[in-house]
């Protein structure tokens, strides 16, 4: 049979299983990133392995995240950070440096490897050809240990593209036109393939932003097949040796296939309160605009920045606009800088912030109250701004140097002639500010340091014989991991407090849950479709389970999610009668009498009892993740069996 790229590059990946639907394979990761978010937690998680050094051909810590150190809890962490790097054979990209997905794009991506990050938008990778997959700290600290990384063997969706941009139009419109027609649901499962005759009219840096925020659909991941677009890229990168070219066998099958026109496109932009509420811009024109954000992890490359400068050359931002600039790099404002670019931001009234995540997380540019947001981000979920009842709209650097000039939405074709953007032959950068990895007889020598803020992982229990307990909370469709524990200036900086950080538990949700949950010693959560959409941060599974939450039902898991409740412990259940979920309310108390002895004879359901009656209840797991469970997660069980 003839095969996609994707599964092409995983099966040369594979260590145990092989490609069969509904099976789990083990694939080799060659690269991991992390985070400083994420970070933390998962280099706790690597040293209570007790390996001396990291096992993957690369790995790298970067500080995006907790940036603004508004008191000593980010600076120790930074400090953590970089000691642990260098005590394992770690690269280490310092605060300011930039975000983890466009460094790694620019110093470290190669085509045809396997990638592991603890964020969700390390899939940004695949612009570049490489198998790039978000996942769960804890399955990253594994991959630096010389573990595999196990997912189902996913669906492959080949998304077929013809013709080219129109002026004003860019890749961000692909992704919102994919986001419109499949929902933030519809990559579940897959992999999301593009190829055919308009994936040559696209860059490396467009491809890397429909890549990034394929994790908006749902997707395990997103993949460009590595073409001479890739070579362009790699070359000005001063990298060009490492490229290789890869691409789908000729008519290759895909389980799924659809086709988008490139010329037909138009300015899209996602209103609130999510990615896929998508219309078209000149259909929402005229709403007044009070902030305009470009940049963060995605739309934050060199030509995205540009195309910015060269629409408001000579312009100034409209006055009721804070126009705000996000580089995605130290090196793309070093390049934008040397073309000139900055001086017509700056001029026009731009705020040019240090290279980071910043408001894409909640650190800092929280709208004000009742206004109107246009951020270039890959997320609206409401509140995710550090703003209640926030309105924050997604859209191309295109819509939103267009609603700053004019202070509302309006449709950037309006803007006249497209800039024609010309990339420099190479890019400048300075390879120094990334610390490469001391040599092993060095790393014995350093200590790790650790502030006040930097907590041992929890010890967790195995799975009891049995389990009662009390529904705490029930909530509906699509709920993300910014409602279960969401990000901003004050839960961030907790990231490596576990027992902080868990008091903030469904604070967004109910602000009674922590008071409620400690009182009764942990409990059951019950959800609907998709729950756990979103970032990859193991918090939102490891808080609720050091709080004594064991169990979670739904209808549906989003797939890190998911895989992170496995790795700690929590049984992740799904409705047998999809009625039952609105049959439980709020105080039902559920009882598993059998519960570890149905899950030791790998039964595919459980039984509750409730309310003097019976409840079915699904368990799809593998034999590998029905022992997490048993063990009480996956680090007890790799302890164990090492």
């Amino acid at each position: 049979m003839k095969k996609p790229l994707a599964r092409k590059i995983l099966e040369k990946h594979i260590l145990s299983g092989r490609w069969e639907p509904d099976t789990e394979i083990g694939i080799r990761i060659d690269q991991t990133l992390t985070q400083d978010a994420t970070g933390t937690l998962a280099y706790l998680e690597f040293e209570a392995l007790g390996i001396d050094q990291v096992k993957t051909e690369l790995s790298v810590s970067y500080v995006d995240h907790n940036l603004l150190q508004t008191d000593f809890k980010n600076a120790d962490d930074h400090r953590f950070l970089q000691t642990v790097a260098e005590k394992y054979g770690i690269c280490f990209s310092p605060p300011g440096n930039g975000v983890s997905h466009q460094v790694h794009m620019e110093r470290f991506g190669i085509p045809g490897k396997t990638l592991l990050g603890s964020d969700s938008h390390t899939s940004t990778g695949g612009g570049l050809g490489m198998i790039a997959i978000g996942s769960g700290g804890l399955d990253v600290a594994l991959a630096m240990a010389g573990e595999p990384f196990y997912l189902q063997v996913p669906k492959i969706f080949g998304v077929r593209l013809i013709g080219m941009f129109s002026p004003w139009v860019s890749g961000k419109d692909v992704i919102l036109e994919m986001l419109r027609r499949h929902s933030v649901k519809g990559g579940l499962g897959k992999i999301i393939e593009y190829f055919g005759p308009g994936v040559k009219h696209l860059a490396a840096t467009d491809r890397a932003t429909i890549a990034n925020m394929g994790a908006e659909l749902g997707a395990t991941t997103t993949i460009f097949p590595s073409d001479e677009r890739v070579k362009e890229f790699m070359v000005r990168q001063g990298r060009g040796s490492q490229w290789i070219h890869l691409d789908a066998d000729e008519d290759a099958h895909y389980d799924e296939v659809d086709e988008i026109d490139l010329t037909k496109l138009e300015p899209l932009i996602a209103c609130p309160t999510s990615p896929d509420n998508i219309k078209k811009v000149s259909e929402v024109e005229g709403i007044p605009v009070q902030q305009v954000i470009i940049g963060s992890s995605v739309n934050s490359s060199f030509r995205d920045l540009m195309i910015v400068c060269e629409a408001i050359e000579g312009k100034r931002a409209h006055p009721q606009v804070s126009l705000e600039i996000n580089p995605g790099s130290r090196q793309v404002l070093e390049n934008v800088i040397r073309e000139g670019g900055a001086l017509a931001l700056t001029h026009a009234g731009a705020r040019i912030h240090q290279s980071g995540c910043l408001g894409c997380i909640g650190m800092g540019q929280a709208p004000s109250t009742g206004t109107v947001s246009l951020r270039t981000f890959p997320r609206n979920f409401p509140g995710r701004s550090g703003t209640e009842n926030d309105q924050v709209y997604l859209c191309s650097p295109e819509t939103a140097i267009a609603a700053a000039i004019f202070g509302k939405i309006t449709d950037p074709r309006k803007l006249g002639d497209y800039p024609d953007i010309v990339e420099p032959e190479k890019f400048m950068f300075n390879e120094e500010l990334i610390i490469k990895p001391l040599p092993p007889a060095e790393t014995k020598k350093v200590n790790v340091i650790r502030g006040p803020n930097i907590v041992p992982f929890p010890k967790l229990e195995p799975l009891p014989a049995e389990y009662s307990g009390e529904i705490l909370l029930k909530v509906g469709d699509n709920i993300t991991t910014d409602h279960i524990l969401s990000g901003g200036n004050d839960v961030l900086p907790l990231r490596s407090n576990i027992p902080a950080i868990s008091e903030h538990v469904y604070e967004r949700v109910d602000k009674t849950f922590y008071k409620r949950c400690t009182e009764k010693g942990g409990g059951i959560i019950i959800g609907s479709e998709n729950y756990g959409q979103g970032s990859s941060r193991e918090h939102a599974a490891l808080a609720p389970r050091y709080l004594g939450v064991q169990i979670k039902i739904a209808k549906s898991f989003a797939r890190i999610h998911r895989s992170n409740l496995i790795n700690f412990g929590i049984v992740p259940l799904l409705f047998s009668d999809p009625s039952d979920y609105e049959k439980l309310k709020l105080g039902d108390r559920l009882r598993f009498p059998d519960l570890r002895k149905q899950i030791e004879a790998g039964k595919d359901e459980v039984t509750a009892e409730c309310n003097g009656r019976e409840i079915k209840l699904k368990l799809r797991v593998t034999d590998r993740e029905r022992k997490c469970i048993l063990e009480g997660g996956y680090l007890n069980l790799v302890k164990k069996e090492v």
